[in-house]
């Protein structure tokens, strides 16, 4: 990404968009609009609240239209943690009168394994699906475990740490065909308007996305909820979004997400191509560089790129890049420089897990930002090795 010094000189190659996006001038503009003219409570039953409700309804259908749902299945959240959450513990309170038993990957992330690591606790039994060497898992091997008594299925969509995809369209009509009953959950944040997919022709139940994946702010989230889906609500409040998140709505933040998705949605096929450029680049020069061991699968999304650095530990190089101004990350943000979960769970060797460092592309990304990438890890390669 090109950020620029008043001068025009260069001054950031940011590639840890799996992380965070910037967000967009026209986003925020948006925001600040309705921050400054639509600031009534869409609750409220006089004219200016009556104008935030309309504001809201738009926003919805937009980012419906983004998920390929109706406007009545999107539930607006304060992120996709939150979303993962209301599905998740929503799903097996519904189901606890006749079900005992959760099924997930064994790569998830911390907003989905750790409430699910908490239902275990109090008793629910867990299978967990390991990932294979390549960090692939396939639909089938999902599915064959469910029995009568699984009350939810969550799998996310893309990996956030190595770009890895499950058909979750496959995924939900093998489980429905196992056991109508269960409910299938998606974690969708890093594959929203980076892969194709319309939730009205899938049998998914549940869909998490997140605003600032997609250049919209941080604090804002959505959820997709099949019409019929059986969830009961984990909070109680004054009944906004239909009593499955109450709380007064965020408007600003949502009409900006509205905008975010409408804007992503529009150059989709673009993008990609921009994307998959830039990673087949990084991806070839990478794999002449005998010090690098590539961790993604070739089928990842184009947006994220997994590699190791052999014998130079994550940390060290990603501080060594920093001073080139060029950001990557040493995993998923979440687990605040912990070591991989996915590439432990894909059985690599700790040393393979302990130099890993991921890049993630989005659309301000350009061939300047590899070759700075490039040119950093050749010099910290040769200066780090040396020490």
């Amino acid at each position: 990404m090109d950020l620029l010094k008043g001068n025009g000189e260069k001054t950031m190659h940011y590639l840890d968009n799996a992380a965070t996006t910037a967000v967009a001038p026209e986003v925020a503009k948006e925001i600040t609009r309705v921050m400054e003219t639509c600031f009534a409570n869409p609750s409220s039953l006089y004219e200016p609240g009556l104008q935030s409700e309309l504001l809201l309804r738009k926003s919805r259908a937009a980012v419906a239209t983004a998920m390929g749902c109706s406007a009545g299945e999107v539930y607006f959240t304060a992120c996709g943690t939150e979303s993962n959450n209301i599905a998740i513990l929503g799903a097996v309170q519904a189901r606890s009168q006749w079900a005992d038993h959760i099924v997930c990957t064994g790569y998830e992330h911390p907003s989905v394994e750790n409430p699910i690591a908490r239902l275990e606790q109090q008793g629910w039994r867990v299978t967990r699906v390991m990932p294979d060497s390549g960090g692939r898992i396939s639909p089938e091997e999902i599915a064959k475990q469910v029995t009568s008594k699984t009350a939810l299925v969550a799998a996310m969509q893309v990996n956030n740490e190595t770009g890895a995809v499950i058909d979750v369209a496959t995924l939900a009509k093998l489980v429905k065909q196992a056991n109508n009953r269960t409910m299938v959950h998606v974690d969708g944040v890093q594959a929203w308007l980076r892969l194709p997919l319309k939730l009205s022709a899938t049998q998914i139940d549940s869909y998490s996305v997140s605003g600032h994946k997609i250049h919209a702010p941080k604090g804002i989230g959505a959820l997709y909820l099949r019409k019929g889906c059986n969830l009961l609500p984990p909070f109680c409040g004054g009944g906004q979004e239909k009593g499955i998140r109450p709380g007064t709505e965020n408007l600003p933040y949502i009409a900006g997400m509205a905008a975010a998705a409408q804007m992503m949605h529009k150059t989709m096929a673009a993008r990609k191509k921009q994307i998959s450029e830039l990673n087949r680049s990084l991806r070839n020069a990478l794999l002449q560089m005998p010090d690098i061991t590539i961790n993604s699968p070739d089928d990842a999304v184009p947006e994220v790129l997994n590699f190791s650095v052999n014998g130079i530990r994550s940390e060290t190089m990603l501080h060594f890049l920093e001073q080139s101004q060029v950001y990557v990350s040493s995993g998923s943000a979440c687990s605040k420089g912990a070591a991989s979960h996915t590439l432990g769970a894909m059985g690599l060797a700790n040393e393979r897990i302990d130099s890993a460092l991921r890049v993630s592309f989005s659309k301000q990304n350009t061939p300047q930002d590899v070759e700075a990438l490039l040119s950093g890890l050749a010099d910290g390669i040769a200066q780090i090795q040396k020490r």
